[in-house]
């Protein structure tokens, strides 16, 4: 199901600011007509054998992988990023639904004798029943398959609200999704610019039992305050401030590669994005030297708004005025709305620029020289969603691994994100985990018999 409300809202690119559609702009009507929908798909797809589930997620896989262009060119029209990146999105968008069609068949439970004897528990799980779906503008492909692929798997229906901004592909994967033979009302997608009149009628609904969330922190905390008046499960991926790891004896030459990766995919707008580098004094400046050529060659895509462009130079402008300093900047283009790549040195954890979340395209590099320190400043964080680690010996990079809070790490690598691992944060970074065997998990109620055995 696609909303056909009258009244419509423009999506543009970000990188002309060019209109590029006009979409339908739904109502809390057409919220209330989406569950309706939902509801009344919900009894047939939750019987549907997990089998036949499972070869439409597939089909959906290959549709997807075989309109990769199409739905590259889409991403980079809305969303800003380089067809590099938006096609590397689409792929990994792609492969949530090739693995929650091998995850929905896989439906173990338990069995076991009780302590006291005399009964047999058996423990299985079922659909926890319709489903609303909020996701961001930054990858609106993958953020909309990490969650409808396990739902659809686990036999929940959805209603995915799409962001304003990039309502485009959310709608082109609905299609795709029609086409592998999803149901009609199985998936409703809702896009408006009013998102808090549509989610808070969802949140009312008794029909809908179970909300997941990816987006800002302070959003994330007003839903789930709504949600606690009816209890509702809950998932939530919300923001983060990730610390990258450089140690004396890293491998200079791959930590910038993984720099590169961790710092500038989507121009920085990602929720994983290394935010805060925290480098050993004694190659801090090889760092630095090797890391800021590399910034100054780069000319990174727009961000998703001149609101974004604001916030950054804000944030860089406040951290210079407290001391910090510029070294190295790339190019930024031109009738859109750019930010250059930064790399700012000097700068203090107690900056505001090391606190917030930037989201966009500047580095901002901080020395240490023990590891006690390194760790109490790289853990002194509302966030604990992704961190990176860079270190010589093995053993050293995981030791701070494990003693880095955060609930996803890159040891030596610049990217932590594969559909079959459990993405997720900890502190305000989020509750739940989405991909893996948890990820279907998040749409699934335990349920136990206790069977009379004497």
């Amino acid at each position: 199901m696609t909303v056909t409300a009258t009244r419509t809202f423009e999506v543009r690119n970000p990188a002309t600011t060019e209109v590029i559609a006009q979409v339908p702009n739904a109502t809390s009507a057409d919220a209330v007509a989406a569950v309706d929908a939902a509801a009344a798909a919900f009894p047939a797809w939750a019987a549907t054998a997990p089998r036949a589930r499972a070869e439409i997620l597939r089909r959906a896989y290959e549709l997807i992988v075989a309109d990769t262009e199409r739905l590259t060119a889409l991403i980079t029209s809305e969303n800003g990023k380089s067809l590099e990146d938006a096609r590397a999105e689409v792929g990994y968008a792609a492969e949530f639904f090739r693995w929650f069609s091998e995850e929905a068949v896989r439906t173990e439970g338990e069995y076991g004798v009780s302590p006291a004897g005399g009964t047999r528990s058996v423990v299985t799980h079922k659909p926890v029943g319709v489903a609303a779906l909020v996701t961001p503008w930054n990858f609106p492909a993958a953020m909309a398959t990490r969650k409808i692929a396990p739902a659809l798997a686990a036999g929940c229906t959805v209603v995915l609200k799409p962001a304003a901004e990039t309502p485009l592909t959310a709608l082109a994967i609905s299609e795709l999704l029609t086409k592998a033979g999803v149901p009609e009302g199985v998936v409703g997608v809702v896009p408006t610019t009013d998102a808090a009149d549509v989610v808070s009628t969802w949140l009312a609904d008794d029909r809908v039992r179970k909300l997941s969330f990816t987006g800002s922190t302070g959003v994330g905390q007003v839903l789930l305050r709504q949600a606690a008046d009816r209890v509702l499960n809950t998932s939530m991926e919300l923001g983060g401030n990730a610390p990258f790891v450089v140690t004396a004896d890293a491998d200079i030459e791959a930590a910038v590669a993984g720099a590169m990766i961790a710092k500038f995919r989507n121009a920085g707008q990602a929720c994983t994005a290394a935010n805060r580098f925290f480098v050993h004094e004694s190659v801090a400046d090889d760092f630095v030297a090797r890391f800021g050529a590399a910034v100054e060659s780069l000319e990174v895509a727009p961000l998703i708004s001149a609101k974004a462009v604001d916030n950054v130079a804000a944030l860089v402008d406040e951290a210079v005025a407290a001391g910090a300093r510029v070294t190295h900047r790339g190019t930024s283009g031109s009738g859109g709305w750019f930010y250059p790549a930064t790399l700012l040195v000097d700068v203090h954890p107690g900056m505001r620029i090391a606190r917030e979340e930037i989201f966009g395209p500047v580095v901002s590099v901080i020395t240490w020289h023990d590891e006690q320190t390194l760790l109490a400043q790289a853990n002194d964080s509302e966030y604990g969603l992704a961190a990176y680690v860079y270190a010589g010996r093995l053993q050293d990079a995981l030791h701070i691994a494990e003693s880095l809070d955060a609930g996803m790490v890159g040891v030596n690598r610049g990217v932590v994100s594969d559909p079959s691992t459990p993405f997720g944060g900890v502190k305000q970074s989020g509750i739940g985990r989405e991909g893996a065997r948890a990820g279907i998990r998040e749409y699934q109620e335990t349920q136990y018999f206790s069977v009379d055995w004497s």
